[in-house]
């Protein structure tokens, strides 16, 4: 288990410690992990809604989410508009995909042949244009208090979906001690998980964390070692190591921990808070280790060779895999950053393509995302689990339909594509349209909102349940409406 990081972030997103070291217990974790105290959040009405996707609700038992963090260009990837000009079409050619009819780009061959297990939608729209308050939008579902700059990552923000998907179903970071949730899940996995880093653009993008649910609704944070990482500055940076140290076997670990809580308990009421969550993390880090199906399930050593080449030897392809392990395992909701790193400049592998946009979308941005995303689609199908998990593919925004100076395109908000597939979503559709530059939607526009309706519809939850922030008022999780995606 030595290949695997983890990072755990604050409510400021810097790392609680960069070590600790439970030496009584033989146990050494390098960095923290988002395994946090706080109260459960209310679960909320879980009632059936009604409509054309009646059928659907709870289909999904788990939600991967692989994010394009920059902002992947719609016109180049899956929207093309071959009959605009010279200064919109995009310089790549178009391939046929599954679908008679519907070409992509020449540089996603394998996605084209996955589009029939597919919903497209070309229609996603909001009015942020910049990276940190598109990403809070369609990471949390909810407009940004400040859309067109950056503002601290405070625990005022709305938390991140995984966070909320962690509320409705009762879970939280803290609710360890083994065992089984009253879904079936084992409680000593994690509620949430991002791969492989946090995001960053002049500081730690918002939206990424528990937010006012509290820090016991902080998704884990892992990153493998294996695989290229991609290029840039990635802000979080840990490890994980779920391996007993030398000479500690199980037996003489309980019987330490146990004597640890003996010792700690005879006196709780003089520890303070951050003594007290200390030890939650331990508490959570201890069940992990101790959990065989749960050390399984963050380890893709045991993995066939050709599984591993099939998702691609690179920070995407590798991270992806680990979702897809996380997922199978139980873990109800597992975001990939398909990218990541401080975007402030145009250069290094993520999708914030102002300058030679064409070439790093060739050479170091589709290649990896239409490799590992294929073999997630292929992999989930062959082992029989497509039709239980949902997969999503985001981004925060698309680029301008006209192309700049610098030979890229800018933030454009207005019109991107978002992709669904699995867990009853209607294979072979194209939901919306945008119009003849891809400069707004013509036909169907969604939301942000919407897209987190249809997440929660799948994973059998009510989309208007209701959280609390801190101030204890009641707030819906989000007020989008339930696209009809679902065959």
């Amino acid at each position: 288990m030595s290949d695997w990081n983890s990072f755990l972030q604050s409510s400021t997103g810097q790392s609680r410690r960069d070590f600790l070291r439970l030496g009584a217990l033989g146990l050494s974790l390098p960095g923290m992990f988002a395994l946090q105290s706080a109260a459960r959040a209310n679960q909320g009405n879980q009632q059936r809604p009604r409509g054309s996707n009646q059928l659907a609700f709870g289909k999904a038992k788990s939600c991967i989410v692989l994010f394009a963090w920059g902002g992947m260009s719609h016109i180049d990837t899956f929207d093309l508009k071959p009959e605009a000009g010279s200064d919109v079409r995009s310089s790549f050619g178009s391939i046929p995909t599954t679908l008679p009819g519907y070409h992509v780009c020449e540089h996603l061959p394998r996605m084209a042949k996955q589009v029939h297990r597919m919903t497209i939608v070309r229609s996603a729209n909001h009015n942020a244009p910049s990276h940190r308050s598109a990403a809070y939008w369609n990471l949390t579902g909810h407009e940004p208090p400040n859309l067109a700059g950056n503002w601290e990552a405070t625990r005022k923000d709305w938390p991140c979906l995984g966070s909320m998907v962690m509320a409705a179903k009762g879970r939280s970071q803290e609710s360890g001690a083994g065992g089984q949730e009253t879904d079936g899940r084992n409680r000593a996995l994690p509620g949430a998980v991002c791969l492989p880093y946090t995001m960053a653009d002049g500081g730690r993008a918002n939206g990424q964390d528990g937010g006012f649910l509290g820090l016991a609704y902080d998704p884990v944070i892992v990153r493998p070692r294996t695989g290229k990482p991609y290029e840039g500055v990635s802000p979080s940076s840990g490890s994980i190591d779920l391996d007993f140290t030398q000479g500690i076997d199980v037996n003489r670990f309980v019987s330490r921990r146990s004597l640890l809580d003996a010792i700690e308990s005879r006196d709780a009421s003089l520890l303070g808070l951050e003594t007290s969550q200390v030890q939650q993390y331990r508490t959570q880090a201890m069940d992990m280790l101790l959990d065989p199906k749960v050390r399984a399930a963050f380890n893709i050593d045991d993995e066939p060779a050709a599984v591993h080449a099939a998702y691609g030897k690179h920070i995407c392809g590798q991270s992806t895999l680990m979702a897809r392990k996380l997922a199978e395992a139980g873990v109800p909701l597992v975001t990939v950053y398909c990218a990541a790193g401080d975007l402030n400049g145009s250069a290094g592998a993520h999708w914030d393509t102002h300058g030679d946009g064409y070439n790093r979308l060739k050479n170091q941005l589709l290649p990896p995302i239409d490799q590992a995303m294929s073999a997630l689609l292929d992999d989930l199908h062959q082992r029989g689990t497509l039709d239980e998990t949902l997969v999503v593919l985001l981004t925060e925004f698309g680029r301008t339909p006209k192309t700049n100076a610098g030979g890229g395109r800018d933030h454009y908000p207005n019109c991107y594509t978002v992709a669904f597939a699995g867990a009853g979503i209607s294979q072979g559709l194209l939901y919306g349209t945008s119009d003849n530059i891809g400069a707004y939607p013509a036909s169907d526009p969604v939301s942000p909102a919407d897209l987190h309706a249809t997440i929660f519809h799948s994973l059998g939850i009510d989309p208007h349940f209701t959280l609390h922030d801190r101030d204890d008022r009641p707030l819906k999780a989000t007020d989008g409406k339930v696209l009809p995606l679902f065959g």
